[in-house]
């Protein structure tokens, strides 16, 4: 393989890195006070507003529900509008943070209806107000469960923005179409599939552990 192949893996991973990162960033921002609402906010809740709950539910089920790849396509417009161009690694984080608010939003919210609850009425009963509650008690009760879906979000993002390649979105995705496709270059292929991989298996590790470290059930972490 030449060095410049080995440039543009290196130039094509930080791309990828960087759609990714700040997809992550933006996605988990919008998506956590989301996830949050719609845990808390059915009938007889800390936040009830079952209807407000029941709407915000619809829209964020029927993004989720539409393939990435038309995603992307069908908001072109608002893509050049945001990011001033539909093409290139900037352009590429519109699509990727638009599809990671829901999708997190969700596991987010899972994570927190996991959470015992005894725990909310204990508080209540101390006087507790809703938003302590929320956030001295579920929140942090429920981190290890939030650092997981983080986690797996992240991973998405991976799958999603060598997807974004098809459609001129740069990084090892478009690396791969372009040299391992189009050009009959199977080795970069091969090296693009296994940069995804290794970024995969490093994400989901650290994440895991990020996870062990902030329960506070593990053995390690009583008392703590």
């Amino acid at each position: 393989m030449s060095s410049n192949l080995i440039n543009l893996l290196i130039s094509a991973t930080w791309q990828t890195l960087y759609m990714v990162f700040l997809s992550t960033l933006i996605g988990a921002a919008i998506g956590l006070p989301i996830g949050v609402f719609l845990a808390c906010s059915r009938r007889g809740e800390l936040l009830s507003a079952p209807a407000v709950n029941k709407v915000l539910g619809i829209v964020v089920n029927a993004t989720r529900s539409i393939p990435f790849i038309i995603l992307v396509v069908a908001i072109i417009p608002f893509t050049r509008l945001i990011a001033g161009t539909s093409i290139g690694t900037t352009a590429a984080i519109v699509p990727l943070t638009i599809a990671a608010v829901p999708f997190i939003a969700r596991l987010i919210e899972n994570a927190i209806r996991e959470v015992d609850a005894g725990l909310i009425e204990a508080a209540r009963a101390m006087g507790a107000t809703p938003l302590q509650i929320i956030r001295k008690v579920l929140i942090p009760e429920a981190l290890p469960g939030i650092t997981l879906g983080l986690t797996l979000a992240v991973v998405s993002l991976i799958g999603y923005s060598a997807m974004v390649g098809a459609v001129g979105g740069e990084g090892l995705g478009d690396l791969g179409i372009r040299y391992g496709y189009q050009r009959f270059m199977p080795d970069v292929m091969a090296v693009v599939v296994v940069i995804l991989i290794v970024l995969v298996q490093l994400v989901q590790t650290i994440g895991e552990w990020i996870a062990r470290r902030v329960d506070k059930r593990a053995p390690g972490n009583r008392g703590a």
